[in-house]
């Protein structure tokens, strides 16, 4: 018997990322999952660019591996972008409208918040400028003045 484990694989993805691609797909309502894959990696290249230093090496860690990939093959930006500037920055690169892509967002972080867990999701959080919790789900926290 030939192994063809060393073959190149022709798009058959690990099964932790066809899990993440079919919690994307039913969180977000994607008719396939080549709309759902497309619609993760658009917002985890978008946050590659927006998540530096420990949180972007321990989210990559937690990830899938082609999740991971998408992440970190993005140079971060010197100037991180507020949650809704970040949703209108993917809007004009994919094209698409800002609520098609707030939902794109929201669909995708859910899946990443699973993955990396509350810890390090909370710690993502606090690296990252206002307007990420709500894409993420949770409640906005603003500190008591």
């Amino acid at each position: 018997m030939i192994s063809d484990r060393h073959a190149p694989s022709q798009q058959s993805y690990g099964t932790a990322y066809q899990q993440m691609l079919e919690k994307v797909r039913y969180e977000g309502a994607y008719p396939t999952r080549e709309r759902a894959d497309e619609v993760v990696r658009l917002v985890l290249a978008g946050l590659g660019r927006q998540l530096t230093g420990d949180e972007r090496v321990d989210l990559a860690a937690c990830l899938p591996l082609e999740a991971a990939r998408v992440l970190t093959a993005q140079i971060p930006d010197p100037q991180p972008l507020t949650g809704w500037a970040f949703v209108k920055d993917l809007a004009a690169r994919s094209g698409a409208s800002l609520a098609t892509t707030r939902w794109d967002t929201g669909s995708v972080f859910s899946a990443v918040a699973a993955h990396a867990g509350p810890e390090l999701t909370t710690r993502i959080l606090h690296q990252l400028p206002s307007g990420y919790a709500l894409l993420f789900g949770q409640a906005e926290l603003t500190p008591a003045a």
